[in-house]
């Protein structure tokens, strides 16, 4: 015994094992597709054990896990998630969006509930694998995509709260249409002020299970009132932080006719979503000057700062209110035409297609880098 630390292995692609489906199934017609329903032949899977660090991983057909009862997932919701999606051209290149930034926040969100992290370029390495064995999977019609899912779970079969000894980093993808099919349709959102999402200190910041189990209740209750979705408001002041699970943005019309976009810090009740930070960089680089987003006004001011529904009704009712809109990996962005607070309607312009000045020509650039018709580094090839 010298008293060092051992190094225990991390997540290393040259191990993959690759057992391939001998029931392929076919794709179903791209138009019946249902978001999150369908699932490709294959997954991915890579054990851990606290003694042993990270195992062989293998990409296997799709199919159940074999996990025991007195798993520690499902008593102490030991699991974390996130999404991302492959893109394929015109020329049938497929690319992943953004991938590293997905691990990075994984890492996080596990470190958060002392899960086990990894090596992010591994992963991603090992995901490029599975979906280039899954890539026809990927409809080869405009708007669609192949949706990714990796989830780390805790797997210990033990009672007793504490770390677990054995988790499973999982993936699985799952063809998707656009999320729009017939356009652009703005949403209404409920502002929830009976229920929190989240508070400092707590997991708001992070990709957990347990913080979308605990918002269904709301979405149920904003349903009930004839709204599509809930908007997450905070604190007697009533500051907007989400839109049911994606990031807010709000623009408002200046004194001096210029618009600012604005969406609430990361203060750590706020996911840090990566389509957010891509409708950002955008929008700084093009207020900077160093690109230029077509059909955007150059008279932008990009903020991060706390915004309250009273700001957003003040400015409405002044004729100051631009948009307000979600951002998000599976809609991209999500326009808004009226928000439910406090017994009234405030009501938001949208446009004929139902997006505004600003989110239309950053949805366009951004879809257009997403699917290839841009070349930009935020587009790793497959």
């Amino acid at each position: 015994m010298t008293g060092e630390r051992v190094q225990l292995p991390d997540i290393e692609p040259s191990l993959l094992e690759i057992t391939r489906t001998q029931q392929p199934k076919r794709p179903p017609p791209p138009s019946s597709l249902v978001f999150g329903h369908t699932f490709t032949d294959h997954m991915l899977t890579v054990p851990w054990r606290i003694l042993e660090g990270w195992g062989k991983p293998k990409i296997q057909p799709y199919g159940p896990l074999s996990v025991e009862p007195s798993a520690t997932v499902f008593h102490y919701a030991h699991c974390l998630f996130e999404g991302l999606k492959a893109y394929r051209d015109p020329n049938g290149k497929v690319t992943l969006f953004r991938p590293d930034m997905n691990m990075k926040r994984m890492n996080t969100s596990a470190e958060r509930i002392a899960m086990p992290t990894f090596n992010g370029e591994a992963m991603v390495e090992l995901m490029k694998q599975l979906v280039r064995l899954d890539k026809h999977w990927i409809p080869d019609q405009p708007g669609y995509s192949l949706y990714i899912r990796p989830t780390m779970i805790g797997t210990q079969p033990a009672l007793g709260i504490a770390p677990p000894k054995e988790a499973l980093l999982f993936v699985i993808c799952s063809p998707v249409g656009p999320y729009y099919p017939q356009g652009f349709k703005p949403v209404a959102l409920y502002g929830t002020t009976e229920y929190t999402r989240a508070s400092p200190g707590g997991i708001g910041a992070y990709k957990l299970g347990a913080n979308y189990a605990a918002g269904v209740a709301a979405q149920k209750a904003a349903a009930a009132k004839g709204y599509v979705q809930n908007l997450w408001l905070h604190g007697p002041e009533h500051h907007i932080t989400e839109v049911g699970t994606m990031n807010a943005f709000v623009v408002f019309k200046q004194s001096d006719g210029s618009f600012e976009l604005v969406t609430p810090s990361l203060d750590g009740i706020i996911l840090p979503g990566v389509t957010r930070d891509s409708v950002l960089a955008l929008a700084r680089e093009h207020q900077a000057g160093k690109v230029r987003v077509p059909e955007l006004t150059d008279k932008l001011v990009v903020t991060e700062r706390p915004v309250t529904m009273k700001e957003v009704k003040e400015a409405a009712q002044k004729g100051n209110l631009v948009e307000f809109f979600g951002t998000g990996t599976a809609a991209v962005i999500s326009p808004v035409d009226r928000i439910g607070y406090l017994g009234e309607d405030v009501h938001i312009p949208t446009g004929p297609d139902g997006m505004g000045p600003v989110s239309r020509p950053l949805w366009k650039l951004l879809t257009a880098i997403q699917t290839g018709a841009v070349p930009h580094p935020w587009a790793v090839e497959v």
